[in-house]
């Protein structure tokens, strides 16, 4: 009886202890899901999110490019690109050949870029792909491969504004032109989102907007996209037709110095980079130095009339066409013998331009020089910019100052060439050149504009008179004009350098002008390099560009014509012919 009565005990206090335990077990697994539901709700939830929720970006698009009118020459373009989770695609093996078929990717290198990004979760496999082949890889529903959206730059005006607007890299970077020197203007601020994706990397579900993109700022710029068009044509048909290694053109607006126009050759289309060589991405007009040749005699004589020891009809003795200077001799194409100043530009004698450097002071050719903007950069702050060359007159010697006259001893770009003659277009001072329209361009020219006058009034009409006779019968621009209208200009054919010296039978071709003559709207310049075959003078090569180009300029331009006479003559020619 007692030893039955103390086995019962010990089972009752075995029960208790039991159920003390599993009273404990219960009591922890309540509060343990009231820790999970309640107390520790914001850290489960922030380590499930880790896992499963993310922060990605939301590419903003680039500002556009525009032409004067409005017309796009860069916009952007949303397109797909491939990517990868190297961990989930390195598993799927069977789907390589499919994948590497449809984005003509080796196996072999689709094996060596998952392996050098094995510890990470994203890697591109094709970046901008053509919208069928997006499809095709979304069709194919490979472990591992995606798309993401970005944005592709499109340039619609291809090789014609190429030199102009540039391009950018696949990250949307300015890499050249326009797009370079106003890349932080165009370049947007990329948003980003908050989305869940599944284990595989997939967004199923986007949570919450964190920051919205911000589009890039637009760039319009002063092109005229016509007038673009038809320089490009024109320069292009003769770069062939001669045959030469290059050439440039600029048009400029003569009342504001706005670029209308500037083209180069060779060229390149922006949209299709994949065999690019870096020689043809300069923009020759800008960053090529040349020796201006004869194109500078209107200035020569214009400091020769500025001095007040010479006008007009003042006669110069160029005989025999020959004038010795120093151990060297200066030629002219033929003995021109006593011609008057105005004869002097029409014939471009370089007798005669060295005699009147050699009778004014050096200081007042340079003035007209320096003030016409030789040797410094025009301040459109285009990447790569040439500052181009002219020495100071303090060490002119004679055979210097004798050559200057005539253009060589300096060197210019086409855009500073056309600058320059913005002094015999307007008052007498040169103006501003820009590219950009925007009222934000913030580049100051105020170191590249004069506001008194380099030239005065009297001058500046003779001179251009002097530079109409050039394009008349008898000068040595005859091609370069244009029917209706009066044409003031001035040819150049330079011989180049090298080795030391200056090359036989390689020259550039350039010709410089303006019209309507006597009220200027336009300002062209032409310059072709190394220009092959029996035509090499500014005025067979450079002249005919001028002409095609400006005449086509003007009409689209609605600008009157000032000369009609010449615009029945040249009328009457046509029935003729015709008849």
């Amino acid at each position: 009886m007692n030893i039955a009565d103390n086995y019962s005990t010990k089972d009752k206090q075995r029960l208790a202890m039991l159920a003390l335990m599993l009273g404990f077990v219960t009591f922890m697994l309540v509060w343990r899901a009231v820790d999970l539901h309640v107390v520790s709700k914001q850290f489960l939830r922030h380590q499930g999110d880790a896992r499963y929720l993310r922060e990605v970006s939301e590419p903003a698009d680039r500002g556009m490019i525009l032409d004067r009118h409005g017309e796009p020459l860069a916009i952007s373009t949303p397109v797909d690109s491939v990517w990868a989770n190297p961990k989930e695609l390195s598993k799927a093996r069977a789907d390589w050949v499919r994948l590497c078929v449809e984005l003509n990717l080796d196996i072999e290198v689709l094996q060596q870029l998952l392996a050098s990004h094995s510890s990470k979760e994203f890697v591109y496999l094709k970046r901008h792909v053509i919208p069928e082949m997006a499809q095709r890889i979304e069709a194919l529903k490979i472990p591992g491969v995606f798309l993401t959206r970005e944005n592709h730059r499109y340039y619609p005006a291809g090789e014609v504004a190429a030199h102009v607007i540039g391009f950018t890299n696949i990250d949307d970077t300015g890499q050249e032109g326009v797009e370079l020197a106003m890349d932080e203007w165009l370049r947007g601020t990329p948003g980003s989102k908050r989305v869940i994706k599944d284990r595989l990397g997939q967004t199923v579900e986007q949570v919450e907007q964190v920051r919205l993109p911000q589009r890039g700022n637009d760039v319009v710029l002063t092109i005229d996209r016509r007038i673009q068009y038809l320089a490009y044509r024109e320069l292009k048909a003769a770069v062939q037709k001669h045959r030469a290694e290059a050439g440039s053109a600029v048009i400029l607006d003569a009342r504001t110095g706005e670029i209308l126009a500037m083209v180069n050759q060779p060229a390149y289309n922006p949209n299709n980079r994949d065999a690019l060589l870096a020689d043809v991405l300069r923009n020759r007009a800008v960053t090529d130095v040349f020796e201006p040749g004869s194109t500078v005699k209107p200035f020569t004589v214009a400091a020769a009339l500025e001095s007040g020891k010479y006008e007009p009809q003042t006669v110069v003795d160029t005989a025999p066409g020959l004038y010795r200077v120093g151990r060297k001799v200066i030629r002219d194409f033929r003995n021109y013998g006593a011609i008057d100043v105005a004869t002097v530009i029409q014939k471009s004698s370089n007798v005669g331009a060295s005699k009147l450097a050699l009778a004014i002071e050096p200081r007042m050719m340079w003035n007209i020089f320096a003030g016409a903007g030789f040797g410094e950069t025009t301040g459109v702050s285009f990447p790569g910019e040439s500052t181009g060359l002219l020495s100071d007159h303090y060490s002119w010697r004679e055979i210097e100052r004798a050559t200057l006259s005539f253009g060589y001893g300096m060197s210019v770009t086409a855009l500073q060439l056309a600058r320059a003659y913005t002094l015999f277009a307007n008052d007498g001072s040169v103006k501003p050149v820009s590219l950009v329209r925007n009222t934000q361009q913030t580049t100051d020219h105020s170191r590249y504009y004069r506001t008194e006058p380099v030239l005065s009034a009297t001058t500046i009409k003779q001179v251009r008179q002097m530079m109409q006779s050039v394009v008349e019968e008898g000068g040595t621009g005859v091609n370069a004009q244009v029917p209706g209208y009066k044409i003031a200009g001035k040819t150049g054919t330079v011989k180049k350098s090298g080795n030391g010296g200056y090359l036989e039978d390689s020259y550039i071709s350039v010709f410089a002008g303006m019209a309507p003559a006597t009220d200027p709207r336009l300002i062209m310049v032409v310059m072709v390099n190394e220009p092959r075959g029996e035509e090499y003078y500014g005025g067979e090569v450079a002249a005919p560009v001028f002409s095609k180009v400006i005449s086509g300029a003007l009409r689209l331009l609605d600008v009157p014509p000032d000369d009609l006479p010449s615009l029945q003559g040249a009328h009457v020619a046509l029935l003729e012919g015709v008849q």
